[in-house]
């Protein structure tokens, strides 16, 4: 995990609704954050039940669970209904990795659960789990895999520098 201050800034977010919900939050509504980032020589993505984005421009070989730095928004930033989505105990939260370089892109999936205890106040990092553990950074838990999950050609790309974009997409 990183330890220096960093300064965010914002990512995009966008609401989907199934038309046969009628209110805001019903099910079938998907709400949508994207974080861009870039990888780093340090990643290594070998951390087994955590998953990092980092808005610290910098990384060391400690950070096995960070993917990418320079993230461009935090939990401290994420659009209130995307935030009150993910804090029903019945959301599902799917986080796409996509990292570009050289024209190649490589893509995978990891999906989790969004849990009433998440505060969306980290204001330097994310952190998706695949434990019930929350802190202040954490965007989701009872996740199916964690960085040492992720595809190895993507954690490669993310290691020479790629571009990452993380897009959650919470459906309850």
């Amino acid at each position: 995990m990183s330890d220096a201050d960093g300064a965010p800034g914002t990512g995009e977010e966008e609401t989907v609704e199934d038309t046969s919900g009628t209110a805001e939050d019903a099910p079938g509504t998907s709400t949508v954050e994207r974080i861009h980032a870039r990888g780093h020589e340090h990643v290594a993505g070998t951390h087994g039940s955590t998953v990092e984005l980092t808005s610290d421009d910098w990384l060391t070989p400690a950070g096995d669970c960070i993917v990418g730095v320079e993230a461009d928004t935090t939990p401290a930033e994420f659009d209130d209904a995307f935030v009150s989505a993910c804090q029903s105990a019945g959301a599902t939260i799917t986080a796409e990795f996509e990292a570009a370089l050289d024209g190649e892109t490589y893509t995978d999936t990891i999906t989790a659960r969004g849990d009433p205890e998440l505060t969306f106040e980290g204001d330097r990092s994310l952190v998706g789990r695949t434990s019930e553990y929350v802190d202040d950074r954490t965007v989701f838990v009872g996740a199916d895999g964690a960085a040492a999950d992720l595809d190895r050609d993507l954690i490669d790309a993310l290691a020479e520098g790629a571009t990452l974009t993380l897009t959650l997409t919470v459906e309850r």
